[in-house]
């Protein structure tokens, strides 16, 4: 219902710094959750970061300090700032959108809660 369009992914060195956008176009909810997730090699997809409607964000312990969700409504977008990669973030990364239902966080909802999803983008961190 809601398409999802990321991308920014590509290779970079430990240490270095990509940036990734998640295009909506569409439906969109009046009250939502964005979040990217990623997907390693033989790995369950995980929960990177997400964002309620309202600007609060909610980072995996991973991620803290390095990554930084942000939105541009005006632009239907939101866009992920990684700093200080490291292998381990090696990925591909996708975008997911579902609506956010009073009384509840976005933290709350897993991967199968989310309705919309992106193609996913690939990040390649080597050592």
């Amino acid at each position: 219902q809601v398409q999802l369009v990321e991308s920014g992914g590509g290779s970079v060195q430990s240490g270095g710094s990509l940036r990734l956008s998640c295009a909506a176009s569409g439906y969109m909810y009046s009250r939502y959750c964005m979040a990217w997730f990623r997907q390693a090699p033989g790995r369950e997809r995980q929960l990177v970061v997400g964002i309620d409607s309202a600007g609060i964000p909610s980072y995996a312990d991973s991620v803290k300090g390095r990554f930084t969700i942000s939105q541009d409504k005006a632009k239907n977008t939101v866009y992920l700032q990684m700093n200080h990669l490291k292998p381990e973030d090696t990925a591909t990364y996708y975008c997911a959108a579902r609506d956010w239902v009073d009384g509840t966080y976005c933290e709350d909802y897993s991967v199968n809660d989310y309705k919309d999803w992106g193609q996913g983008t690939q990040v390649a961190v080597s050592s």
